[in-house]
């Protein structure tokens, strides 16, 4: 039976999407539903239909999964910050766990029981509500011109209006409605995207959940003149940024806990939410907290006694979520085995919280990072924690890495930092560039150990270096993201023999072509991901016929036509648009 959009139907939902979509079936017609969860019994109405599947809108619940609790957030469809909020916590661990173990076998080619003979049960959190220590509210207004704060709703830039998120910190509302309330008696205005006008953008507040230190910054839309300061980074400033500045200085200054208000100026049209200057207002310029080592052998995993503290800015990258991050780093550090005399290098490495944590049981450690003043907060971090054998370098991982083993090759050098013990790597959602991942290989450390927010580039890396002649000796999910569909991954590697039963032998020789992994995901790895996505089977050639649509390249050695007038199948819109989704995915677009 053929079905249209704005057709009801009704259906039991058997599975969930990694997006956190209900999928269900009607007459082998698969649906993917937003908030419905594994087990409900729903009436939904479809909004976009395609060949072999619909997306659908979720109408009535007529029959509740066992697993289906009452949202803790009023506006959790609204927002889609939340996509797993009705489904029970430990149905969510579940779910995460499922979705680490397919992506590695999908994606990443593995076999099932060879994962399922390495992945540890996953690790939970205490309390999945109020436990991020940062969060970046819009300031805009509503219908009536009334100056409002909240989350964007999913895929939008329309303002819900809450200052009650039920995953910020308890603090939160307080200080949003001391701000809103100051705006309004002054009347000052709040930031309009389309014309560029207003001052106030977002409030960022950060809370330090050892200390319990809070710190808010203001995003102003403000052109600076030529008497401001020059240079980025936080400076002390007397100057009015806001119209009677001085009474919301006193307000916020009540607040128990408040250590640092600021203003970050940002005048560009621009989704960039924070600028670079930032300006110091009332208090100090940053506030601490602390991380502490855990016993991840141990159940509810206790403090071993050794903790490292970090200062923090407006700028500054810091794990959202203090609580997990113990056990995120505490976990790596595990994993990594060290006694005292092995040689580190922490990719990817931050304002150097893993790698301080490394250094505390390594004879050397090195970090590498992107971001300038993430290299300025690790080597300060460094200082304040009495840590002498971590060293931090400024740049690209895949630049810095190969350079250095390079130069250190040629020249015949005997740094014991060229065949390293450990890696350690803590990449952003796309993973390791191939020119890191080459490097490892060639570096042959005994182990590496991978920290990964998303599994599916995970398990794309982890074949790479598997391929290299690494065995993946453990895995285990942590749960740094309640009531969302995301999920942290520790993966422990080490150099080891060829296991019949690690890869799947599932290619064809048009999938040896080396270009391939210049896109970062094989043709297979593509095929999977469709598969797994939208149900749909896509062929190489229709996948070679998009990526030349993209202009990329697909390799001298593959299969296309000679001549433009050649007659061969052509990619349907259908699967062209799924396989656009799987570039987009892998970074390939």
């Amino acid at each position: 039976m053929e079905y249209k959009k704005n057709d009801r139907v009704t259906l039991t939902i058997e599975d969930m999407g990694s997006d956190g979509e209900g999928i269900g079936k009607v007459d082998d017609f698969t649906l993917f539903i937003k908030d419905a969860v594994i087990g409900d019994q729903v009436e939904a109405k479809i909004i976009k239909s395609k060949k072999h599947y619909a997306y659908a809108r979720l109408e009535k619940v007529l029959q509740p999964s066992p697993f289906r609790v009452e949202p803790k957030c009023a506006y959790h469809r609204q927002c889609g910050g939340c996509q797993l909020q009705a489904l029970s916590y430990s149905e969510q661990l579940h779910f995460k766990e499922q979705k680490i173990r397919n992506n590695l076998i999908r994606i990443g080619g593995f076999d099932a029981e060879y994962i399922d003979e390495r992945m540890q049960p996953i690790v939970g959190m205490e309390e999945p509500f109020h436990y991020r220590n940062k969060a970046q509210y819009p300031i805009g207004t509503d219908r009536d011109g009334n100056v409002i704060t909240g989350f964007y709703a999913g895929r939008t830039h329309t303002i819900i209006a809450n200052t009650d998120c039920a995953l910020g910190a308890s603090e939160n509302q307080q200080i949003l409605e001391t701000i809103l309330s100051y705006m309004r008696k002054n009347k000052v205005t709040a930031y309009d995207e389309v014309t560029g006008k207003g001052l106030v953008r977002h409030v960022l507040i950060r809370k330090g959940f050892t200390s319990g230190q809070l710190m808010v910054c203001l995003v102003i839309n403000k052109k600076m003149t030529k008497m401001s300061y020059p240079t980025a980074g936080v400076q002390k400033n007397t100057n009015e940024f806001l119209p009677n500045q001085g009474e919301l200085l006193a307000a916020l200054a009540k607040i128990q806990g408040m250590t640092s208000v600021s203003v970050s100026i940002n005048a560009e049209k621009t989704n960039v939410i924070m600028g670079t200057m930032i300006h110091n207002l009332w208090g100090e310029s940053t506030i601490e907290d602390t991380i502490h080592v855990r016993d991840m052998q141990k159940e509810n995993y206790p403090y071993t006694g050794d903790a490292l503290t970090f200062k923090i800015s407006p700028l500054s990258f810091y794990q959202v979520n203090p609580i997990q991050t113990e056990k995120l780093y505490s976990l790596a550090l595990e994993y990594a085995g060290l006694t005292g005399k092995e040689t580190v290098w922490d990719l990817y490495c931050g304002i150097g919280t893993i790698s301080l944590f490394l250094a505390g049981k390594a004879k050397k450690v090195c970090g590498v990072e992107i971001i300038p003043q993430a290299i300025d907060d690790a080597r300060e971090n460094a200082k304040r924690n009495h840590i002498e054998n971590a060293e931090f370098f400024v740049g690209k991982a895949e630049e810095v890495l190969p350079e250095f083993y390079e130069k250190a090759t040629t020249e015949a050098s005997s740094d014991e930092m060229l065949h390293p013990d450990v890696i350690v790597v803590d990449p952003p959602r796309k993973g390791c560039d191939d020119a890191c991942l080459n490097t490892m290989l060639r570096m042959q450390p005994g182990r590496i150990v991978y920290v990964s927010c998303d599994s599916a580039t995970l398990a794309r890396d982890l074949k790479i270096l598997c391929d290299g002649g690494y065995e993946i000796r453990k895995v285990r999910g942590v749960d740094q993201f309640g009531m969302t569909v995301h999920v942290e991954t520790v993966v422990l590697l080490s150099k080891g023999m060829v296991d019949s039963r690690k890869v799947k032998v599932d290619f064809s020789l048009e999938d040896m072509d080396l270009s391939e992994f210049k896109g970062k995901a094989t043709y297979e790895q593509i095929k999977a991901y469709v598969l797994e996505q939208t149900g749909l089977k896509v062929s190489s050639l229709y996948i070679a016929q998009i990526k030349k649509k993209c202009g990329l390249d697909v390799g001298e050695n593959f299969n296309l036509a000679k001549s433009e007038n050649t007659r061969q199948p052509q990619c349907t819109p259908e699967k062209e648009d799924a396989i656009m989704q799987a570039f987009k995915h892998f970074g390939i677009v």
